[in-house]
């Protein structure tokens, strides 16, 4: 094994550096471009500029508080959710 002492670690998908690109842009498709009445694209441009500006200076980090002890009961409500679908498929198909 090349790097025997390397861990796998799983992040949340909406916590990737993509996303995050695409949570900005879905909010300046929104907030910026979505009244499209620009009589030009200079217009266009100042505006994203302008909301770039303000945007960087109102963002605030993102806490993650969502634990393990929160996944471990997910999981669990997802387990049992799956069970019951289940027993409920199983009990339509005996009647």
């Amino acid at each position: 094994m090349a790097f025997p002492n390397a861990v796998m670690v799983h992040t949340p998908v909406h916590a990737s550096w993509l996303n995050q690109v695409e949570i900005y842009f879905s909010v300046a498709q929104r907030k910026v471009v979505s009244p499209n009445d620009f009589t030009d694209l200079a217009q266009d441009g100042d505006r994203l500029r302008a909301f770039e500006d303000r945007y960087n200076a109102t963002a605030q980090p993102f806490q993650w508080k969502f634990t393990t002890s929160d996944l471990d009961d997910l999981l669990a409500r997802l387990d049992r959710h799956t069970a019951d679908q289940q027993e409920e498929s199983s009990f339509r198909l005996t009647a």
